[in-house]
């Protein structure tokens, strides 16, 4: 990770959020948020240190409800309020050091890559847009992981679910859930490549204060979240890698979002749906390193 950042707040909605700046050289800003219940570190380190080191400034965020951003209660995803958080880094952007309004892009992996869809739909102020191995169906995520699910533990999760979600409107704390398990056990993902998150992410341990937990009402909204039919209202420039083996989020959907945005470019590469951030790391920072350069400080 850099060592030349810092820590920025700013508010959104009724809570604060907490980021990392790195400043940059060349004028353009990424703004990039982690995946469903990660936090900004394991979630955007890798990838935030490559484009600083490029000249890019870089706003990394927690969600409100994760990490060091506030927001009650804890370990809980709302679509709603992560679009809004994103919305207002967007605005706060701007008022960074050596930022150009015209030169912001946005970056998202997993269900922030989802995010990122919508996000680049409503602004078309953004001069790009990077999904990676993106939520684009939960539909078909959710049909698709099910066969990695045993039974039994899918009749519990979705019976702690719906004790989580009658609880939150009666103002209880959540009933969490692990973010990932194996197929015999009650966690939020269970499939092969979703198990290695914790590998992909958190290599020897390296972000201990991560939790790694979830509400476990999640996966009762899971299945209806399908932010890539925002695609076709996308204007800027957007980049969509998928992952071929992927089963967590799978390509399919990520390659027809591709194909629909007006401005959609497509990578495809080897390997699960934390590939980029294993050995595929170098295939996919470059790939989006180059889309960067050539949106937002392409040379004359």
């Amino acid at each position: 990770m850099s060592e030349d950042r810092e820590k920025v707040r700013f508010l959104s909605g009724d809570a604060e959020c907490v980021a990392w700046h790195y400043p940059g050289t060349n004028g353009a800003c990424v703004i990039m948020t982690p995946g469903g219940g990660v936090t900004k570190e394991p979630g955007t380190d890798p990838f935030a240190t490559r484009f600083h080191e490029a000249g890019f400034t870089v706003l990394a965020l927690d969600y409100r409800h994760f990490g060091e951003s506030g927001g009650r209660p804890r370990q809980v995803i709302r679509v709603k309020e992560q679009l809004a958080d994103w919305q207002a880094a967007i605005d706060f952007a701007p008022t960074l050091p050596n930022v150009d309004p015209a030169k912001l892009a946005i970056w998202g992996f997993s269900l922030s890559g989802g995010h990122a869809v919508r996000l680049a739909a409503r602004n078309p102020r953004l001069a790009a847009a990077i999904a990676q191995t993106p939520l684009a169906d939960g539909r078909v995520a959710a049909l698709k992981t099910m066969r990695h699910r045993k039974p039994l533990p899918m009749l519990r999760l979705l019976g702690r679910g719906l004790r989580d979600a009658v609880g939150s409107l009666l103002g209880k704390q959540p009933l969490l859930v692990p973010l990932a398990g194996e197929p015999d056990t009650v966690a939020f993902v269970t499939t092969p490549d979703g198990r290695d998150g914790d590998r992909a992410l958190n290599p020897g341990n390296r972000y201990p204060e991560w939790q790694q937990t979830i509400a476990a009402r999640t996966p009762l909204w899971f299945g209806f979240y399908r932010p890539g039919r925002a695609a076709p209202r996308v204007q800027c420039p957007l980049l969509i890698l998928v992952c071929d083996q992927d089963q967590t989020a799978f390509a399919g959907p990520g390659v027809r979002t591709a194909r629909r945005a007006p401005r959609g470019e497509l990578v495809r590469m080897p390997g699960g749906h934390y590939e980029p951030f294993l050995d595929g790391h170098e295939q996919a920072a470059e790939a989006e390193l180059s889309f960067l350069h050539r949106h937002l400080v392409p040379t004359r």
